[in-house]
């Protein structure tokens, strides 16, 4: 049996590991590094094109539970982020190019799987079965196949926040703490205003020049999940302040009390010589976020190894063409996976990639394949990208929101969450038990 995979992102990597662990071949297309979309710059695979944080850590929350079960069904993006973690509090962030460099090597290593380097414009032949996980940023000649397949697709926009260097930062004017004192001391970065700062900041970005988008990019509607930091700001003066700049949890040392305005920066390496702008994902122009983040005393001679960016995401009305298991109604033997499935975030997108690779290898085998209980993220996430009921399809991601309640009421949340962790945890073993 020989399957393809369109798409080397995190989807296309955790589904062409998937598939080869149960004993398909895969060739796996990637147009990288003959061509680049507007947010890719490595020529690796799995690249992290805008947060280098996989979301909280802690298995009683919804991020941590979708890694745990990801976990135990065998992912590799799960597995190699632990490789190369670097400390943030609660989360799990990981050094950005060690991450895609290491599962790079191990797709390379793997002699069932075999890399193509050129640009799918439309399905190859020849294979018993395909999955698309081309991503949110599909080439222009992929994207009119898919419209194809799939009729008009959705969009959103998607922001990256900027990246400075460590030795930049003045801590004169800084300190180092994690919210609620959760995690290591060092962890974060907190660069604080007090309220003249930061109602100077804020009339600076308000009427700060944003950068212009390309054609293919101009859309006025801004996806709510990842809003630039100018966009938020221009809802409101404090809106900021219960954003990315919320000083809850933190104590500056200085003063003895909680800032009135504060930035987190968060490590972007393991060696901790690059800080991303939490919450600060953007598409002013590069000289205007260089002249308005630097108005934080702590960035006042701050060097942006990169600047913040804004790119298009595009998903497909899944509702409509999805099954659970990430196959077509109309196809079988085509599956999607990723965030243009419509499940939002790293994490999520990986996990239906994985899906969709153990549900191709399981039909191309003649068993059932699998759509995981809706106790469980993974197979919630499933589910609601497949709902024929949902109108109006918007990006979800992992929350525990779209898990059933449990039976009895628990008014603690972090009770709560826990029992729902358990339980998930429960289900998916049991399950998988069953079915393998």
């Amino acid at each position: 049996m020989k399957a393809a995979v369109i798409g080397g992102g995190l989807a296309g990597v955790e589904c062409a590991k998937a598939l080869s662990r149960n004993g398909v071949k895969v060739d796996l297309y990637e147009m990288k590094p003959k061509k680049h979309s507007p947010a890719h710059k490595l020529d690796t695979l799995a690249e992290l094109v805008c947060s280098n944080s996989l979301k909280a850590e802690r298995l009683n929350s919804a991020a941590g539970l979708l890694k745990a079960e990801m976990a135990y069904l065998g992912s590799i993006c799960v597995e190699t982020a632990y490789e190369c973690k670097v400390e943030a509090g609660g989360a799990l962030a990981v050094d950005r190019y060690e991450f895609s460099k290491i599962i790079t090597e191990k797709i390379r290593a793997d002699e069932n799987i075999d890399i193509i380097e050129q640009e799918v414009m439309s399905l190859p032949s020849g294979y018993d079965g395909t999955v698309i996980c081309a991503g949110p940023l599909a080439s222009e000649g992929l994207s009119k196949t898919i419209r194809s397949l799939c009729g008009d697709g959705l969009s959103f926009f998607d922001a990256a926040a900027p990246i400075i260097s460590a030795e930049s930062i003045d801590m004169g004017f800084a300190f180092t703490q994690s919210r609620y004192d959760r995690g290591g001391a060092d962890d974060y970065i907190n660069c604080p205003l007090n309220r003249e700062e930061y109602e100077a900041f804020y009339e600076a970005i308000i009427t700060a020049k944003s950068a212009e988008l390309h054609s293919f990019d101009r859309k006025k509607d801004v996806y709510e999940g990842c809003m630039p930091i100018e966009v938020l700001a221009s809802r409101g003066k404090d809106t900021m302040r219960y954003g990315p700049l919320k000083p809850v949890g933190l104590t500056d040392p200085k003063t003895g009390r909680r800032p009135w305005a504060n930035l987190q920066l968060r490590k972007e390496n393991r060696d901790g010589t690059m800080y991303n702008l939490v919450g600060f994902q953007t598409n002013l122009k590069f000289s205007e976020q260089k002249r308005v983040f630097s108005m934080f005393p702590a960035l006042k001679n701050a060097e942006f190894v990169r600047f913040g960016v804004m790119h298009r995401n595009t998903f497909i009305d899944s509702p409509r063409l999805l099954s659970a298991d990430f196959s077509m109604k109309s196809n079988p033997l085509l599956f999607f996976g990723g965030q243009i499935t419509g499940v939002e975030g790293y994490m999520e997108s990986a996990a239906s990639g994985l899906l969709a690779g153990l549900n191709l290898a399981r039909r191309l085998f003649g068993k059932e394949t699998l759509v995981l209980p809706e106790e469980t993220m993974t197979g919630a996430l499933s589910r609601y990208i497949s709902d024929g009921t949902v109108k109006n399809f918007q990006p979800m991601g992992a929350a525990f929101g779209i898990i059933p309640p449990l039976s009895e009421k628990i008014r603690d949340k972090q009770e709560r969450y826990t029992r729902l962790s358990e339980r998930a945890m429960e289900s998916l073993k049991l399950y998988m038990e069953k079915n393998t």
